[in-house]
């Protein structure tokens, strides 16, 4: 499908403007929306790729840059001065702020006439796979796909908020989550708190994982890419949005 991208300003209140990577089919016909949230990396080249692919599915997606209060617009590699760097803007992250990000997205996307806002879904990567899960706790999105989203089992959410998980009550669409067996940074334990704790709450979900890739499994720029996991994950994730969002 013909896609045309742009670069787009979402008005955040009481924090001004987060700037956004958008793209969508050409014919400007009204269809679903998904939300693309990125890594500590920033809306990079791997980013914006994610967010041509779902384009090219049929749906406007947007990749909104929540480090707008703190280093807006960066741009990291996969290498040691791009994680130092993004950790940095990660620890600067509030709970607080990134709900207030989400609802701004929203809000933007169901202004716009290609969009049909009453089918909207998110998808992220390591802390953007944490924030799809609270945006998916903290707004009516209809369909959710966490990728290897840390600390959503944490004692505490981002900014010391409490915890994500506890949120997990207030999930109203349905959820995919995607770990690796190989993570160092979420434990198998963190894995089946998720698991548990979506189940307890009734929410419609999957959580599915990976025995043999580590953090990172769907970036095809990272060394702990793993071929198999990310073409796998990608297949249930557009059955997802196909499921939730297009029909």
């Amino acid at each position: 499908m013909e896609i045309v991208t742009e670069r787009v300003q979402i008005p955040v209140p009481g924090a001004g403007q987060m700037g956004g990577y958008l793209a969508r089919p050409k014919d400007g016909a009204p269809r679903p929306a998904v939300i693309v949230y990125m890594e500590i990396f920033g809306i990079n080249s791997h980013i914006r790729d994610v967010t041509e692919r779902v384009a090219r599915e049929g749906y406007v997606a947007l990749a909104p840059d929540y480090f707008h209060r703190t280093g807006p617009g960066v741009e990291y590699g996969y290498d040691p001065a791009g994680m130092e760097a993004g950790i940095k803007l990660l620890m600067g992250l509030t709970a607080e702020g990134m709900i207030a990000d989400a609802r701004a997205t929203i809000a933007w996307l169901r202004q716009q006439p290609t969009v049909r806002g009453d089918r909207i879904g998110a998808m992220g990567f390591c802390i953007g796979g944490h924030m799809t899960y609270l945006t998916a706790c903290e707004t009516d999105v209809r369909a959710a796909a966490s990728f290897y989203g840390g600390g959503i089992a944490a004692p505490a959410g981002p900014g010391g908020a409490v915890s994500t998980i506890s949120r997990t009550p207030k999930i109203r669409g349905k959820i995919l989550c995607l770990y690796g067996g190989k993570d160092a940074h979420i434990p198998i334990e963190q894995v089946d708190a998720v698991r548990g704790a979506l189940r307890k709450a009734g929410t419609k979900h999957e959580v599915v994982l990976y025995d043999a890739a580590d953090h990172g499994f769907f970036c095809d720029q990272r060394a702990t890419y793993q071929r198999q996991a990310a073409e796998d994950s990608w297949r249930r994730v557009k059955a997802l949005f196909a499921e939730e969002l297009a029909r």
